[in-house]
């Protein structure tokens, strides 16, 4: 499966998820939109959605590459600092962790 594919999987899931548990769903949403906000916040979108990576491949959360591949480059992040990113993870998580980060290259080929 592309990670195209697998970007698609998971917004599938969010989509029927938010019809059969809507309050869930909302409240999920809720907090991810004042997490990923800027306003007020130390952090920007971009070392948000780049955090994001490296904590995905962490926990080996193929889904949570995709979309926060996607997420990174829609937040301007380069190719370059998602990649470092990856690495930092596979320093925290060792070999699992770098099968992992091969996701993020499959998925920078994918979401680009």
């Amino acid at each position: 499966m592309s990670m195209k594919d697998t970007l698609q999987q998971a917004m599938d899931w969010m989509k029927e998820f938010s019809k059969t548990n809507p309050e869930q769903m909302k409240s999920f949403q809720k907090m991810m939109n004042a997490i990923e906000k800027e306003e007020g916040a130390a952090l920007d979108k971009k070392t948000k959605a780049i955090i994001a990576v490296a904590l995905s491949i962490a926990n080996g959360c193929e889904w949570c590459i995709a979309y926060n591949v996607k997420s990174a480059l829609e937040a301007s992040a380069t190719e370059e600092e998602i990649l470092e990113a990856a690495w930092v993870a596979v320093l925290m998580g060792g070999s699992p962790a770098l099968m992992h980060a091969g996701l993020v290259l499959e998925a920078l080929k994918d979401l680009k």
